[in-house]
């Protein structure tokens, strides 16, 4: 019985984390939204496959280097550090991306699947990238 308290002693913090997690995660999802011309909430809505595969492969690209972010913090303010630097590398990968594909946004809108699946391929590895860096 005593490992069941010892195991349970361990709930507050998962609440903590798990807060900041969603808390940072739905951040990301609201600033990404902002910095990038297309509405993905509008597309996605549309059913704009396209759009659906890009704004989900950045949601994984900064989930990923945030679940390490997680597991490698000594504090929630650690944590949320990481989780800020995972966001600025997540935004500034769109740009890269949108440089590197011309007229991203505008095919993505159009709903060309190719452009989304590249752009949530590029957000994916990056963050898988960023995730491997913070490993410290």
């Amino acid at each position: 019985m005593e490992t069941v308290w010892l195991s349970l002693s361990g709930v507050p913090y998962f609440l903590l984390y798990f807060a900041l997690a969603a808390a940072l995660l739905l951040c990301f999802a609201r600033i990404y939204s902002w910095v990038t011309p297309h509405h993905e909430f509008d597309l996605i809505r549309a059913n704009n496959s396209a759009a659906a595969v890009a704004f989900g492969g950045a949601l994984i690209g900064f989930s990923i280097p945030l679940a390490s972010a997680i597991t490698h913090s000594m504090s929630l303010i650690d944590c949320a550090i990481w989780g800020g630097v995972a966001l600025v590398v997540q935004v500034l990968t769109f740009f890269v991306v949108k440089l590197t594909l011309k007229q991203l946004p505008a095919r993505i809108q159009q709903g060309e699947l190719a452009a989304g699946i590249f752009s949530a391929a590029c957000s994916i590895a990056v963050g898988m990238l960023n995730s491997a860096s913070m490993s410290y």
